[in-house]
């Protein structure tokens, strides 16, 4: 990629050193193999750890009652950022906010599970099916 079409400040803050940075965030295992893991955008900085949303989205995904799930940083007084996940539950699920909590506290580190947790019956997205984060922490402004 040469650069932006007639956005030269945009070129500059994505290409350095003749390398794009595209914003993707990476982990290399043993073997040499590298995986795609978030975007720095959407890192959650909360109380000095670096909190993945993906990561936490996978996880509350394996829930028997979970449908689908979003997480988001959101202003913390303390902490800088707190995790909250926007979640769907499946068809006449009985889980509480409460219970999911719990349960996600017992399935990932003490920084990662998310404090605060809206069930939501759809999550706004593109044509193409991806979650519209933005527009989830536009409502928690609200």
């Amino acid at each position: 990629m040469k650069g932006y079409y007639g956005r030269p400040e945009a070129t500059a803050e994505v290409i350095r050193d003749g390398w794009l940075r595209t914003g993707d965030l990476a982990r290399r295992d043993k073997d040499g193999f590298y995986y795609i893991v978030d975007r720095s955008k959407d890192l959650i900085i909360r109380g000095g750890f670096n909190v993945y949303p993906r990561e936490i989205e996978e996880v509350l995904m394996t829930h028997p009652q979970v449908s689908l799930a979003a997480v988001i940083g959101v202003p913390h007084d303390s902490h800088g950022e707190e995790i909250k996940a926007y979640v769907i539950p499946e068809p006449e699920s009985s889980l509480t906010t409460d219970e999911l909590v719990a349960w996600a506290k017992g399935e990932m580190a003490s920084y990662k599970y998310p404090r605060i947790v809206e069930f939501v019956p759809s999550l706004p997205m593109t044509a193409t099916g991806k979650i519209l984060k933005r527009e989830l922490a536009r409502r928690t402004m609200q």
